[in-house]
């Protein structure tokens, strides 16, 4: 009589994010997919329990200054907006450096209200600034 082992898979639970959609689903999917519990995930990010599990179940939102976090336990950019327009570059800086569009206008020294019309493609930063804006918007990179 002999003996074999087999090691398995464990599979995937029912309500596995196969396909995430939100911000909330692929933070559950990398959290299955690394075996970590939500108390891990929340002591990673420095946020309560609670807030995960109001993500993952998409009864709440992270706040912009959290996604800096978020990005880094993914290991990707977890966002479908478009980013090859200005607009779209400038959303994602905000979004990899957790920026408001107050917080973004000091750094680049321009109003607020600019900040917003660029992220939506309402203007377009005038020859001189823009060379500034984008140097400074490269060198802090992720």
């Amino acid at each position: 009589m002999s003996r074999y082992e087999k090691t398995v898979a464990k599979p995937k639970p029912l309500n596995y994010p196969h396909e995430p959609r939100t911000l909330g689903e692929h933070i559950k999917r990398k959290r299955i997919d690394r075996r970590m519990s939500q108390a891990a995930v929340a002591q990673q990010l420095e946020v309560s329990e609670d807030c995960v599990c109001y993500w993952e179940q998409n009864r709440n939102h992270p706040r912009l200054y959290q996604y800096p976090a978020i990005i880094a336990f993914l290991g990707y950019y977890p966002f479908d907006h478009e980013t090859e327009s200005f607009g779209g570059k400038v959303r994602k800086y905000k979004y990899e450096h957790g920026l408001n569009n107050e917080k973004l206008a000091k750094l680049l020294r321009v109003d607020e209200g600019t900040v917003a019309n660029w992220e939506r493609n309402k203007r377009l930063p005038l020859k001189r600034s823009m060379k500034n804006v984008l140097s400074v918007m490269s060198k802090n990179t992720p």
